[in-house]
């Protein structure tokens, strides 16, 4: 057997995975938006649209951070009100970059080591959550595909039962709610 110099590859963290397929989804979402849309009321509870924005583009720069084996938890200026589409498909498209790229196995949050996958999965659920509500919120956005939505519930459920106030409460849904209905339910979207 022959072996080839260079870096080992293995297939990506499966976190990584959904967090590419989140971003894709967010950035369909932010591209539905207008202007006239930033001062709309969305699903989180108390934010217009532009104040959405603010929070993605913070949390994409958080994770972004993370790829480099910390994350800060300190907040930064969101890009002027009429760059902040095109800021935020280009930090999208960056933080992707960032992860696929990442070398740590743990990324540090408020001191704490956390596996990679750990957070990769967090910044799906968040990413694609709220991507939804940038969609729900210009009426124009595409539904979270159910099978997305199934590999994204553990993930909300931890949330969930952790509610550290990142989403609104749980709502109930019907026992025979699908996977996507489920998942925006459990992070308090109805």
């Amino acid at each position: 057997m022959t072996a080839f110099p260079g870096p080992r590859t293995s297939s990506p963290d499966p976190g990584v995975e959904l967090l590419e397929r989140a971003l894709g989804y967010a950035r369909s979402a932010l591209a539905t938006v207008a202007p006239v849309d930033l001062c709309l009321p969305t699903p989180c509870r108390g934010w217009r649209l532009g104040d959405l924005l603010a929070h993605m583009e913070d949390s994409l720069d958080a994770f972004a951070e993370g790829a480099g084996g910390a994350i800060g938890l300190r907040s930064t200026a969101p890009a002027p009100l009429d760059e902040r589409i095109s800021t935020l498909q280009t930090k999208a498209c960056g933080l992707l970059g960032a992860w696929t790229s990442a070398t740590s196995d743990t990324v540090e949050v408020g001191g704490r080591p956390v596996p990679v996958g750990t957070i990769a999965r967090l910044a799906a659920v968040e990413i694609a959550v709220h991507g939804w509500d940038v969609g729900r919120t210009t009426g124009a956005g595409l539904p979270l595909p159910e099978p997305f939505a199934e590999a994204l519930l553990p993930t909300a459920l931890a949330l969930a039962l952790e509610h550290d106030g990142e989403f609104g409460p749980p709502v109930p849904v019907p026992a025979d709610a699908g996977p996507t209905r489920r998942l925006l339910a459990l992070l308090g979207r109805s």
